[in-house]
């Protein structure tokens, strides 16, 4: 859970992401700013700093709020200062996109999401019925590129033509941009366009993705866990396919949470005292 504080540090905001206690990230640098920078912080969304009554966040004030601006002074420290003085949880990122930047921790490729999602929150489309690409890409999606992101799950023949109707980017399907590239899957494409697959945890869970999407267990020895627990959540959730996305979030929160802190850990029996 994150301290009580006025502010947060890049390293402590990396930690909280795609954990349960995430905070929602709140880009307020200058419109003009904003618009020409190529980078963006993962799961960020634009707001303007001087209107914080208008602003949209969810859940509320039960989910703590990280604001950024370029270095961390007025325009994050004026939008938490009102947001406190409405009563929510808020807290400056210190030093802003410089020293997120300085920390050498990941930026989402800003002209990619842009490109596919014009306006977020984003639409997206895929097959129903998914199983482990088909959920590995949503939780990408919502951790790291949009957190409002709406997933849509249709029949696998109308995919293209639902996109092309609604204005969703259709994924995990033949013939479009985010696809299966050789023996590479979505997960991998995705990592790779919105320039993420630098970052060595979110690396590994790509080589953990393939080897269960792909029956080759071999690229992974963990692999074959969620291969196993993907089919069984399947079996239990039927068609109720938004229930199991959220039962399959835990999943790669659980993951994704293992690759961060505690790659090194080994259990055995008996027993020893640490």
């Amino acid at each position: 859970m994150l301290s009580p504080s006025y502010s947060i540090s890049p390293q402590d905001l990396w930690n909280a992401m795609a954990t349960r206690d995430a905070p929602q990230l709140v880009d307020v640098r200058r419109r003009d700013a904003f618009e020409a920078s190529p980078q963006l912080l993962p799961g960020a969304l634009w707001r303007d700093a001087g209107q914080t009554q208008t602003w949209s966040v969810e859940p509320g004030r039960a989910r703590p709020i990280v604001i950024a601006c370029k270095a961390g002074h007025e325009m994050s420290q004026a939008a938490v200062a009102q947001l406190r003085a409405d009563g929510f949880d808020a807290r400056v990122l210190e030093g802003g996109y410089e020293a997120w930047a300085n920390a050498g921790l990941p930026f989402v490729a800003k002209a990619e999401l842009d490109r596919l999602t014009p306006k977020r929150p984003g639409l997206w489309v895929t097959r129903r019925r998914p199983k482990i690409d088909r959920i590995a890409c949503p939780w990408l999606i919502r951790r790291f590129l949009d957190p409002q992101a709406r997933i849509l799950y249709v029949d696998p023949d109308v995919v293209v033509n639902v996109a092309r109707e609604s204005g969703a980017v259709p994924f995990d399907i033949k013939d479009v941009e985010l696809s299966h590239d050789g023996g590479r899957c979505i997960f991998d494409t995705m990592l790779k366009l919105f320039a993420l697959e630098g970052e060595p945890s979110l690396a590994r869970l790509a080589l953990i993705v393939r080897g269960a999407d792909t029956a080759r267990p071999d690229l992974a020895p963990e692999a074959a866990g969620p291969h196993a627990v993907s089919l069984g959540l399947s079996v239990l959730a039927g068609d109720d396919d938004h229930g199991l996305l959220e039962r399959g979030f835990m999943v790669y929160d659980a993951l994704f949470a293992w690759l961060r802190f505690a790659p090194e850990e080994r259990h055995n029996w008996p027993a020893k005292a640490a």
